[in-house]
């Protein structure tokens, strides 16, 4: 069940979650002598499997141990992104004078805004509620599930045979080896929406996805927040162009950035928490009210008896899987975050669909074709797709990148969002894509835009004729096509149309 920090009182919102997502009267069924397919996990990846399956007439079994919905929708992508809602309204009250508009001192109700955090939840739960998938025809199952065999799962006593499974337990918080981390409360993404009081002082741990996005986010809920990183800027994974542009952001918003830097130990105190830390040569403290943990996540492969099902596994990489996500059985599959390098809602979902053609239907659908795009939910948004150009040049292909900046597009001035650019990169010599970087507002949206050439094979010149309505930020896109077009007007080809041009004048 979802506990709330220094809850005194039950909170009508996550009882409506909670009633839709392991309703406390819930009775497992009596199993089915035999199943299609059970599913494992109700994160992105299981509810897809099991309703997509089902839909096609399968007969199947979901287990989970505790939430429907999984970590999206209970600690993940639902409760963060509406949180950022929230410092986005904040953060544009506070700038709204420049737009003309005299909003006076603007403050943070910060118990209101959890509590929109725990609706929004609650209202988004009902999607992926047990008496919605019961009434698919899926068999919900309650409870810690377990291999017994290699054509068999175990769950609260009950026998589950199957023709085929998919693991899909998803992945959770890394507990990093932090001296005396062990004597400090800290948070995680899967405790951090259950806080009822702003911290007045926030020190974040990592400045990956999640470290970059929540730091920015409290701390335009006027939080103090302090972010560390071992690596040489915010979002080390990322292009530089555009965590340069983020790191900008985070300065003007007050953001406390301390990159090349180390946590050496971490000692509690009535007055706050300590984070000792090293970095460039000198030691220093930061004391901080809450620490928020972003070291990564790890697979969810404990207690399942993989084993007994002669699935290989690794504490780390997770789920031992084939291009077809096909486990050392030949019976199980995996899907999500369990087994797969992208750990996205959008790449579970897809990877399910692979699961549901293949297990069930003797279908050939390969993961490794898949072009995933994500993005980084910070403002300005980071969004990206395909190879960058170093792995690119590292399969052996030269690449030649085209840029435009938001600074040339009128939509982006006229909304005052003018931080950001398109690169899109593609195989010199050709208009073919590998891959696209967009900095924007709604990059997340924009970025649409090239998945969908990309597996649709269109290239930039494909895109160039594509009319885009004006005025857009995505008209970016365009504008970046054009630039490819242009190159493809040769010296010698402008000197034949300036000559055929003087003849028809």
């Amino acid at each position: 069940m979802v506990k709330c920090a220094g809850e005194t009182e039950s909170d009508a919102h996550d009882d409506v979650l909670v009633a839709n997502v392991h309703p406390s009267e819930w009775q497992n069924p009596t199993p089915a002598r035999s199943y299609n397919l059970v599913v494992i996990g109700a994160g992105t990846a299981g509810l897809v499997s099991a309703a997509g399956a089902a839909g096609l007439g399968a007969k199947v079994a979901l287990v989970e141990s505790h939430l429907l919905g999984g970590e999206c929708l209970n600690v993940g992508c639902v409760p963060s992104k509406a949180l950022i809602a929230c410092s986005r309204a904040a953060h544009a009250a506070a700038r709204a004078a420049q737009f003309g508009v005299c909003t006076g001192d603007v403050a943070v109700d910060f118990d209101r805004v959890m509590a929109r955090v725990r609706r929004v939840r609650s209202q988004i739960s009902f999607h992926d509620a047990a008496k919605r998938f019961r009434s698919m025809g899926i068999d919900v199952f309650f409870g810690q599930a377990r291999f017994i065999d290699e054509r068999t799962v175990e769950v609260d006593g009950l026998k589950l045979p199957f023709a085929r499974a998919v693991i899909a337990t998803g992945a959770r918080a890394v507990r990093p080896a932090i001296d005396g981390i062990d004597s400090c409360d800290f948070l995680t993404n899967e405790t951090l929406f259950s806080l009822r009081e702003r911290p007045g002082r926030l020190g974040v741990v990592g400045a990956g996805p999640v470290g970059v996005e929540m730091a920015q986010a409290f701390k335009r809920l006027s939080s103090d927040v302090t972010i560390i990183e071992k690596g040489q800027s915010l979002h080390p994974r990322e292009d530089r162009d555009a965590t340069a542009i983020l790191e900008e952001s985070f300065r003007r918003d007050g953001v406390n950035m301390l990159l090349n830097t180390v946590v050496e130990r971490i000692t509690a105190s009535e007055g706050g928490k300590t984070i000792h830390l090293a970095g460039d040569g000198a030691h220093r403290k930061v004391i901080v009210d809450e620490i928020l943990i972003g070291a990564g996540r790890a697979p969810n492969v404990q207690g399942l008896a993989l084993e007994a099902a002669g699935v290989e596994y690794d504490q780390r990489a997770g789920v031992k899987t084939d291009d077809f996500l096909r486990t050392t059985n030949r019976r199980v599959y995996a899907a999500g975050d369990v087994c797969l390098r992208h750990k996205f809602t959008h790449t579970a979902d897809a990877a399910a669909r692979i699961v549901i053609q293949n297990a069930l239907f003797f279908g050939r659908k390969r993961v490794s074709v898949l072009n995933i795009p994500w993005c980084t939910y910070t403002d300005p948004e980071i969004a990206h797709v395909g190879l960058y150009p170093e792995e690119a040049r590292s399969r052996g292909m030269e690449v030649e990148t085209f840029r435009r900046d938001l600074t040339d597009v009128d939509r982006a001035i006229c909304d005052g969002q003018i931080e950001g650019f398109v690169k899109v990169h593609v195989k010199q010599g050709t208009d073919s894509i590998l891959g696209a970087t967009i900095v924007a507002a709604h990059a997340g949206d924009m970025i649409s835009e090239i998945s969908t050439a990309m597996a649709g094979k269109v290239g930039l010149a494909g895109i160039s004729s594509v009319i885009h309505p004006y005025p857009t930020q995505a008209e970016v896109i365009r504008q970046v096509a054009d630039a490819y077009n242009r190159t493809r007007l040769s010296a010698r080809l402008k000197s034949i149309l300036v000559a055929i041009m003087k003849i028809r004048r």
